[in-house]
């Protein structure tokens, strides 16, 4: 079993910048892909960014791209969301997400088996 904590979010002017963490809890998340994702409201849950297990592989969605970076500590069981240049249209929940089992990065929802309870992004213009 695993736990996911995020942290991190908060109310922001577009053009600013957030970090969020992931805390994981309850086995190592060493060996396992991991991802965020958002949901806005209204919206689906989409994937932000995912990375396979040792950080050599990311994986990043379009409309992200160039702004957000994941990363991992995995001696700190820990992820993070480097979130640069904010824009309104950022604003939504934040989850972290992790598969039951090694795999490649998943890209969608179903990949992913554990989750957090998100953290709040907001962005005012």
């Amino acid at each position: 079993q695993v736990q996911l904590v995020e942290s991190g979010g908060a109310l922001v002017q577009a053009g600013g910048s957030l970090r969020l963490s992931c805390a994981a809890s309850g086995r190592p998340v060493s060996g396992y892909a991991m991802a965020w994702f958002r949901q806005a409201p209204g919206k689906e849950r989409d994937i932000v960014a995912a990375i396979d297990w040792n950080g050599g592989t990311t994986y990043s969605a379009d409309s992200v791209k160039g702004r957000f970076t994941i990363s991992r500590d995995n001696a700190k069981n820990t992820v993070y969301l480097q979130m640069n240049s904010l824009k309104p249209e950022d604003t939504a929940v934040y989850y972290c997400a992790a598969p039951l089992r090694p795999t490649t990065i998943p890209i969608s929802s179903p990949g992913y088996h554990y989750w957090g309870q998100g953290t709040q992004v907001t962005v005012s213009s």
